[in-house]
């Protein structure tokens, strides 16, 4: 019986690291080679078509915040679907591999990462959002990023 006990438990510990690497691949990376013109080009086609604004979430995978922010919209289907029906999200890299600077200069500076930018549908910069301000603890404060969402959804008249 002790032969089969570490074979058992080793294949037991590999299928658990396994799947928590498939749970943590599910996400959208912040990806040094995309170009985030022609991602800022298709979600302004698709927030048009859609009567929506544009949420530019910046920040890289070094970023411990980015995976904080991204595992809390994950774990809340509230600000999950509130966020994915009246935005069109798309992130932006920043990393020393490629700091998308020449995108990133056209607008407000940004203080710490993750950053998030509401824009119009046409690319106008209409709100920069330092997510500091929205964390609590080691997380991220339900109530802080649903009134800050529901903020930049009201129609402006």
């Amino acid at each position: 019986m002790k032969k089969y006990f570490l074979p058992l438990f080793l294949l037991l510990i590999s299928s658990t690291f396994a799947q928590s690497n498939v749970e943590s691949n599910n996400r959208e990376k912040f990806d040094p080679n995309r170009d985030p013109f022609m991602d800022l080009k298709n979600a302004q086609v698709e927030a048009k078509r859609a009567n929506k604004k544009i949420m530019l979430d910046v920040g890289g995978e070094w970023c411990i915040w980015c995976h904080r922010l991204d595992a809390f919209i994950e774990s809340s289907e509230e600000i999950k679907n509130y966020l994915h029906e009246n935005f069109i999200f798309v992130k932006v890299n920043y990393s020393e591999e490629n700091k998308n600077e020449k995108f990133l200069s056209r607008y407000s500076k940004i203080e710490g990462y993750p950053h998030l930018f509401v824009l119009d549908s046409k690319g106008k910069e209409l709100h920069s959002q330092n997510t500091g301000l929205l964390e609590k603890e080691k997380s991220y404060d339900t109530d802080k990023i649903m009134e800050f969402l529901k903020k930049w959804t009201m129609k402006k008249s």
